[in-house]
């Protein structure tokens, strides 16, 4: 109920002080404590809720401490004279850099940085030879475009980032699709002509980062056993592939992170793959996007 009805018996009689009586200030206290979407709920009750609902103070404490560097990215006149709330809303949306090849969000429930790069900001072998590779324009990238493979005997896909990452236990992940994808009267159909030679030998995944830390992995991108995720088979849908971990312990200096994805056997041919993007996120925020509910 209401604030104006929560002081009240069922006789109209007044019972003591209800939700309308806490001090702005004290709702600001317990806000500091709930995530994001939880403040927004609660700004609804009254009007001491939703005042503390947009105090700077609050907001602040849900701002990664380097959020400047984020705005930094972005015109002076799209963030100039927002409040703190205003602030969390404008990031928790992507902000491109680097020729719009890359993109940094905050997460919308726990404030924390992500970010994700194009393979247009990536060097990709053979990817100027039609003969190999082709730039297919879809909405289901985030960067609304895809590099597909046809068919190539050496596969190696190379990349860069760096950027000042808040301190964090942080996953890079490729985001990949077995098949060619396309809408035909609406319906999303897959072909898999080209696909081939990715059950023959594993994919290598490997990073590294500025400060000599380094991770590997390994997978087959093609097969027939079952995967706890994506079932008895990965082809005609996107997956998300893990590299490995890195940790950062402060903003500065920058973090520069390399990460690269090969299968360079060149004792056969591998075809019919599609290479969207790489995300690195927040460690335990990885399921949650694996699910779908990444925001």
């Amino acid at each position: 109920m209401g604030a104006s009805l929560s002081s009240l018996t069922d006789n109209g009689e007044s019972m003591g002080p209800g939700l309308g009586d806490i001090p702005e200030s004290c709702v600001a206290c317990v806000f500091m404590y709930l995530t994001p979407p939880e403040i927004c709920n609660l700004a609804r009750l009254n009007h001491a809720f939703r005042g503390a609902a947009s105090s700077d103070s609050v907001w602040e404490n849900k701002l990664p401490s380097n959020y400047q560097d984020l705005l930094d990215l972005m015109p002076p006149e799209r963030y100039l004279n927002l409040s703190k709330k205003d602030i969390f809303a404008l990031l928790s949306r992507p902000v491109p850099f680097d020729d719009g090849n890359k993109e940094v969000w905050l997460d919308r429930v726990t404030g924390r940085v992500c970010l994700s790069i194009s393979t247009k900001a990536m060097a990709i072998t053979g990817i100027e030879d039609r003969r190999y590779w082709n730039w297919i324009p879809t909405e289901e990238s985030r960067f609304h475009v895809v590099a597909y493979l046809q068919q190539i005997w050496w596969f190696e896909v190379d990349g860069v980032v760096k950027f000042p990452l808040p301190a964090d236990v942080y996953t890079v992940s490729f985001r990949l699709h077995l098949g060619r994808f396309a809408k035909r009267l609406g319906r999303r159909v897959c072909n898999f002509e080209h696909t081939h030679g990715w059950d023959i030998k594993p994919v290598r995944l490997e990073l590294s980062t500025s400060d000599g830390q380094q991770a590997s992995s390994e997978c087959y991108l093609d097969e027939m056993e079952q995967d706890d995720a994506n079932g008895y088979h990965k082809r005609g849908c996107w997956i998300d592939y893990k590299v490995g971990e890195f940790v950062v312990h402060d903003s500065e200096p920058a973090t520069e992170v390399q990460f690269s994805m090969k299968q360079i056997d060149c004792t056969h041919s591998k075809g019919g793959l599609c290479v969207d993007s790489v995300f690195i996120i927040p460690s335990n925020l990885r399921e949650r996007k694996r699910k779908g509910v990444l925001k």
